[in-house]
């Protein structure tokens, strides 16, 4: 700078060239320039007591500009400093408070902060040590020979032996350039490189791995340079921004999930996030449907899209069914799905704590309701020949119904004759409608199906007497008096109905 504009640029407090380099702005100029007109230069008091400029400019003599923040400044013609040829040298008197700003690693964090990407250099004088590999007597200063004329046989062994070794440390300053990385989002994506993105990717996170994929877009107009949040926030261009990069970030996605592999990296790590979109954004939560995957019952290891799950819909399915759990393990043994696998209908299971949130704003897919396998009333529709079926096992299994509502009252509303217990207690109930086994076992089917519901009982207890006395029975065990004795402490089975706790037994 010349001497004007070391007085004009710096001279005041008030003034540090903003309004001049917006003038520019407005008249064309590159925002790159935003460093050439004192903007932000009394910053430098918050950390610093005393500050020194020293500038030389082509058209002028070499200045110093001297000021301590007190109202007032000095500038003189520099004929004892370094003579600079061209440019300017910024030299800051830290306060005793602010010392941390001599710290290499504080300064690089600082430029890695706010000026990794600015398109002028930044280097750093460092301080570098490294390691060398030395013979014992270089290390030492040579010895003057002090005995003259005396001479020594040197044996040739010992002359070839080899020299003890040491390493010392040396340490050495140079200049280490800091802010490597350029702005690439300012250039063309066909003129970046893929290793230009990685060195990108790895500079802005800190990660050491490759970077999944990438999406390079831009919009058309920069954002206003202004200080208000309030008014920056109702901006058109950042709402332009805002839309754009919810739609090319869905579009990413999409690429990603073309290589099943990549995606399947990519959804261990986000599918929470997904789902919490499904959940949240209306807008894009048909497009983020697609990107959901769930293992099911005919997936096996592999998950499986809501899409491909329509594609292999069964003649007559008209709903989609997924069950919901805290695992894939305790859901697939679930109670809830034989009347579903029966049918040849898949469902898929939901282990996320999220997946009912977000399933209970999705409703439905391409037009197929989303429904719970475990929904209170879940009906299916039934061909001729499975109503006629059903008819028929309702008549065969009337005797053992009565028995069940006998022993369990209002608490069962259905039972499963599919199952080979029931059928094995139907057969029992018909031979002998008051064989006390048949009561057991009733009981003992009922509370074991609320232990894999889900439910607790009551009275562990008197489970666990059951399940020894059953136990003896198949076992072929006699009871002694002492067994007969505990028995006569069971409660009458009768005495157990009461309120309903579960709908269906299997």
């Amino acid at each position: 700078m010349t001497k004007s504009d070391l007085v004009n640029n710096l001279g005041t407090i008030a003034r540090s060239g903003t309004k001049d380099f917006m003038e520019a702005l407005a008249a064309g100029a590159d925002v790159s320039m935003i460093g050439q007109f004192g903007v932000g230069f009394y910053s430098a008091y918050l950390v610093a007591e005393r500050v020194i400029v020293t500038s030389k400019h082509n058209d002028d003599e070499q200045y110093v500009w001297e000021s301590q923040a007190g109202g007032s400044f000095t500038v003189t013609r520099d004929t004892t400093g370094e003579p600079l040829g061209r440019g300017t040298k910024i030299t800051l008197y830290l306060k005793d408070d602010q010392l941390e700003y001599l710290e290499e690693r504080r300064l690089k964090d600082l430029v890695k902060k706010h000026s990794e990407f600015i398109s002028y250099p930044i280097s750093l004088w460092t301080e570098k040590t490294t390691e060398k590999e030395i013979s014992d007597d270089e290390d030492e200063d040579e010895k003057k020979d002090t005995e003259e004329g005396k001479v020594e046989e040197i044996d040739e062994e010992k002359e070839e032996k080899e020299k003890k070794k040491k390493k010392i440390k040396e340490v050495s300053h140079e200049w280490n350039l800091i802010n490597k990385q350029k702005p690439i989002w300012m250039r063309k994506p066909e003129e970046i490189t893929k290793d230009e993105y990685a060195a990108f990717y790895k500079s802005l996170t800190n990660d050491w791995e490759e970077h999944l994929a990438v999406k390079h877009f831009s919009v058309e107009e920069d954002l206003p340079l202004n200080i208000s949040r309030e008014t920056l926030q109702q901006n058109k261009i950042l709402k332009v921004i805002r839309k754009n990069l919810v739609k090319k970030c869905i579009e990413l996605f999409f690429e990603i999930a073309e290589n099943k592999e990549d995606y399947n990296k990519f959804y261990e790590a986000f599918s929470k996030n997904l789902k919490l979109g499904v959940h949240e954004d209306s807008t894009n939560r048909t497009k983020l449907a697609e990107l959901l995957r769930y293992h099911s019952t005919k997936s096996g290891d592999e998950l499986t899209s809501l899409k491909d799950y329509v594609t292999r819909m069964k003649e007559g399915q008209n709903d989609i069914y997924y069950i919901t759990g805290e695992s894939k393990k305790a859901v697939e043994n679930s109670p809830f799905l034989e009347k579903l696998k029966k049918k040849g209908y898949e469902v898929l299971y939901m282990v996320d704590a999220i997946d009912e949130y977000s399933i209970g704003q999705l409703k439905e897919f391409e037009g197929k309701k989303l429904v719970s396998a475990t929904k209170e009333g879940l009906k299916l529709d039934d061909s001729e020949e499975e109503k006629k079926r059903k008819e028929e096992l309702k008549e065969k299994f009337e005797g053992l119904c009565k028995v069940i509502k006998e022993v369990l009252g209002d608490r069962v509303e259905k039972i499963n004759p599919e199952n080979a217990i029931m059928e094995e207690l139907r057969k029992r109930a018909d031979a002998d409608k008051n064989d006390k086994s048949v009561k057991d076992l009733v009981m003992l089917l009922f509370e074991t199906s609320l232990l894999t519901s889900g439910f607790s009982l009551d009275d562990p207890n008197t489970f666990g007497t059951r399940i020894h006395r059953m136990l003896k029975l198949g076992l072929s065990i006699d009871e002694d008096e002492e067994a007969a004795e505990a028995d006569t402490d069971m409660p009458p089975l009768e005495e157990d109905a009461g309120e309903s706790k579960m709908e269906e037994v299997d």
